[in-house]
């Protein structure tokens, strides 16, 4: 039983450090996942690694398969998940280069797949379940990122507000004042549903978003993907500082 599993964002179809010893195919009752999950070592501790746009970064954000993805790691016996997220900033302490640990989530995606208790497959998910989602990240594995943090001397902004939104597209100028307005500080796309499906199977789940532009309207008259490669390249080396010292 792995201790912990990553799952991948953009940037992280590969993930540094990892030893993977094999893979593992489940079935799902919900179809496939975005790859068959990796499992191996990570700095010297038994780990599962799932990146959620596939190996070769070919899922777009909103045909990822995420209740596949979270049900096969809680059939795998993963006791916490740790989520890489390539985000924008919104607010202005949000620049490029900065590792938040988002402690709110604004939903704003459409269409997909949110919830294992839809009465649509087998016996299990038949009846109605409401979660708390007053705080939908864990609180036990955020606390643990913040020493983890601390300890290695990485800079971490402990709270934030991640707005998810559905993608491919980046947003529009007007799209990201109305974020702001609403509290949002850092925007990305695949937040959600992956985190209420984590926490209705009661899997404690935490994100590491890193900043890799200013958000539209924000900064340069047109977002630099050139910029953001460079910017999730170093961010990707901080945040896996800080899993190492976790």
């Amino acid at each position: 039983m792995a201790d912990l599993a990553i799952i991948g964002g953009s940037g992280f179809a590969q993930l540094a450090d990892f030893q993977m010893q094999r893979r593992e195919t489940i079935n799902t009752p919900y179809g496939e996942p975005s790859s068959a999950p990796a499992l191996g070592r990570l700095y010297a501790h038994e780990a599962v690694f799932l990146p959620r746009h596939a190996d070769a970064h070919t899922i777009p954000p909103h045909q990822i398969n995420y209740r596949a993805n979270i049900w096969v790691l809680k059939q795998l016996g993963v006791k916490r998940i740790i989520a890489f997220n390539a985000v924008g900033g919104i607010s202005a302490e949000f620049r490029p280069g900065v590792i938040a640990l988002p402690d709110q989530i604004i939903d704003y995606t459409w269409g997909r797949a949110h919830t294992f208790f839809d009465g649509a497959v087998g016996d299990h998910q038949s009846a109605v379940k409401h979660i708390d989602f007053s705080r939908p990240y864990s609180e036990a594995v955020r606390a643990a990122l913040i020493a983890a943090a601390k300890r290695g001397a990485v800079a971490l902004r402990t709270s934030a507000v991640y707005a998810a939104t559905q993608g491919p597209r980046l947003e529009t100028a007007a799209e990201i004042n109305r974020l702001e307005r609403d509290g949002a500080n850092i925007v990305g796309m695949t937040g959600m549903p992956e985190a209420a499906l984590a926490r209705e199977l009661e899997l404690p789940y935490a994100a590491l978003a890193i900043v890799v532009n200013r958000a539209a309207g924000r900064a340069e008259p047109s977002i630099n993907m050139q910029k953001i490669a460079e910017y999730l390249k170093v961010g990707a080396q901080q945040a896996m500082q800080i899993v190492k010292n976790l």
